[in-house]
Formats: structure tokens, C-alpha cells, sequence
């Protein structure tokens, strides 16, 4: 991936559920060099769960940490790796591995104020660590992930999830529902803005024209209506269709379980996908450890790590932060393109 020239973003990376592997994450990010030389990454975090988690795991403490009152002032001329101390929870009070409510106050305290930063042009881009639903739902903040809260606190009228690694790219039509929820959220106008976001950015990225794949919703895309409700004859083949006459380059919707054949990946440069698992699962299995989420249609720029909390080994120095560093270095990338969002 090719390093943004010019002066270096600034990435406000938030820590996660301070109970979950993403302290660990973030220390390991603070203290890679390659990193320091392409932005400037700033944890929204809390100084005294990092220096916890650099004792327990045998990491580097933070070097520069910098103060709520600080911020303002420290963030225009930041030039290397900081942490900001948000001092959203008592650090002695974490327990790793255990859900807390407390940790999801936290975490989703890191999170507000990472995109009040960039909405405010002091960062140029978030990238934010894992967060426990469970945490956060018992923190009484209800939503189902992180998508939905940049949405809402952007005010994003069109978005959508995308994740995004060198093997493959899904993007997704709807996101953390049940199933038997899925084909009454299924439109046309909306199967035709995750085309359209899709196609936005992966040009951006890829700098060339780029050919799309939309897959059907039922077992063999319907077997023309024999399965299903004839979501791909009245639904997603019409948005196809309006993609096509305005001239981008999609194909479908073809059938899900021959569509990541590897001959298929090899002409695709990104799937649209109709719910979770269907994009999900290939994209796991192909780059568990290196793909990225990124919301698409925010005025801001957003990518995250593709896992979750790993509570199981919270803490103990083994997780691995190659997803982190792939999303803060897709972040800087598109931090350093001429927009954002179409």
C-alpha cells in the first residue's frame, strides 16, 4: 500500500474496551517505527490502562501522553506518537478478559471523542480498536457497533461497510441483523448506493476503473424465483441495472457460493454483498489478520480493525496487530486523497 506524500495525517486511534486486546494493540502501534514515518497515530485512550497493560505484556509505556486540557493546543503542531488521556475509567478497577460496563462507557468515550476531533480538522482520520457490544449495551448505549454510532454522530444520510484486505474486498448491503431481518431491508436504492460508495473509493484506491460483483440473496440467486421471494429479480438486479446504464462496471447478482471462486477474485475488485456472513465469511477466511473495516459515505474518513476483543487473550502480549496497522495505514491513505465520500 502506498505511503501518502506530503505533510504526515494525524490518525486518532481509539484504544477499544480498555478490558479487551486493544491497549496491547495500541502499545504495539505506538512503538513501530515504520508507522511513525508514514503519520502521526494518537491513541484516545487512557494513559493509565496502557501503562497496566506495558507492565503485564512487556511493552514500552507511553512516551508523550497528553492531557484533555492539552489537546487543543498540542494538537496543531504534533509531529510523532502520542497518546490522549481521555481518563474515561479508573485503571485499577480493569479487569482483562471480564465484559464491564464501565469498559464500554469507556471505549465508547474514546470513540465520541475521536470524531468530534475530526469532524473538527484537528485529526485527519480515526482508526478505532475493538469494542464489546455486550460492554456497551450494558453501559445502556445502544447501538448495534461502531458503524451505526459514526452515522449517527455524523449525520450520514448514505453509508455503508466495507472490509478490505489485499485477497478481497466486500462491501455490505446490510450489516448486524438477524437473517429473518435481512430481505425486508433490501431495496433497490439501497443495493445501488453500496454499488455506487463501493465503486467511489475502490477507484480512489485503485486509481483505474474497477469491476464490481453483486451477489444474489437466496441459493443460486433464486434460480430465477424458485427460491426465496424473487429478491433478486424485483430488488437487487434492478439496482444492478441503474449501476450499469450509468456506466460502472458490476456484474450480477450471480450466485453467493460460486461468486469468491478464486478464477472470480481474480477479475473482482470488490463483492457487494446482501448481509454479515456473506462478506464476512470469505473475507475471514482469506485475511482473517489483515483486513480492514471501513465506513464508506461519512465526511470523515474511518477504518478499523476487522476483530473483535479477544477477551480470551486479553493482556497477555500474544495478539496479533496487524489489522490495527492495516487500518491506520488505509486511513492515512485516504486521509490523504481530495475527498471522502461522493
Amino acid at each position: 500500500m502506498a505511503i501518502p506524500t506530503g505533510p504526515k495525517p494525524k490518525i486518532a486511534v481509539t484504544m477499544g474496551d480498555p478490558a479487551g486486546v486493544g491497549p496491547e494493540l495500541c502499545l504495539r502501534l505506538l512503538g513501530e517505527a515504520e508507522m511513525a514515518e508514514s503519520c502521526v497515530p494518537v491513541v484516545f485512550g487512557d494513559a493509565g490502562v496502557l501503562r497496566r497493560v506495558g507492565q503485564a505484556c512487556g511493552l514500552a509505556v507511553p512516551g508523550r501522553v497528553i492531557s484533555l486540557d492539552q489537546w487543543l493546543a498540542a494538537c496543531q503542531t504534533l509531529d510523532g506518537p502520542a497518546v490522549l488521556d481521555c481518563q474515561a475509567i479508573d485503571a485499577a478497577k480493569v479487569r482483562p478478559g471480564e465484559v464491564a460496563a464501565a469498559c464500554g462507557r469507556a471505549a465508547f468515550d474514546y470513540i465520541q471523542r475521536a470524531i468530534d476531533a475530526a469532524r473538527a480538522g484537528q485529526v485527519d482520520a480515526v482508526a478505532t480498536g475493538p469494542i464489546h457490544k455486550e460492554a456497551l449495551h450494558a453501559a445502556g448505549i445502544d447501538y448495534p457497533g461502531h458503524t451505526e454510532i459514526f452515522a449517527q454522530r455524523c449525520g450520514a444520510a448514505r453509508i455503508c461497510m466495507m472490509l478490505t484486505s489485499d485477497e478481497i474486498t466486500v462491501s455490505l448491503v446490510t450489516t448486524h441483523l438477524g437473517y429473518g431481518s435481512v430481505p425486508k431491508e433490501l431495496t433497490t436504492v439501497r443495493v445501488l448506493e453500496v454499488i455506487e460508495l463501493t465503486e467511489d473509493v475502490m477507484r480512489r484506491l485503485r486509481e483505474r476503473p474497477v469491476r464490481l460483483v453483486v451477489c444474489g440473496l437466496n441459493p443460486h440467486a433464486g434460480e430465477h424465483g424458485l427460491f426465496g421471494n424473487r429478491e433478486e429479480e424485483e430488488i437487487i438486479a434492478p439496482a444492478v441495472e441503474r449501476a450499469q446504464r450509468s456506466g460502472l462496471n458490476v456484474e450480477g447478482p450471480l450466485p453467493p457460493d460460486t461468486a469468491f471462486v478464486p478464477s472470480r477474485r481474480e477479475r473482482t475488485d470488490a463483492y457487494v454483498c446482501m448481509y454479515h456472513d456473506q462478506g464476512l465469511i470469505p473475507l475471514k477466511m482469506l485475511a482473517f489478520d489483515r483486513g480492514v473495516n471501513v465506513t464508506l459515505g461519512l465526511p470523515i474518513v474511518r477504518t478499523s480493525v476487522d476483530h473483535g476483543t479477544a477477551m480470551d487473550i486479553a493482556w497477555q502480549g500474544t495478539a496479533s496487530p496487524s489489522s490495527l496497522f492495516e487500518a491506520v495505514r488505509l486511513a492515512a491513505r485516504l486521509a490523504s486523497t481530495s475527498e471522502v465520500s461522493p
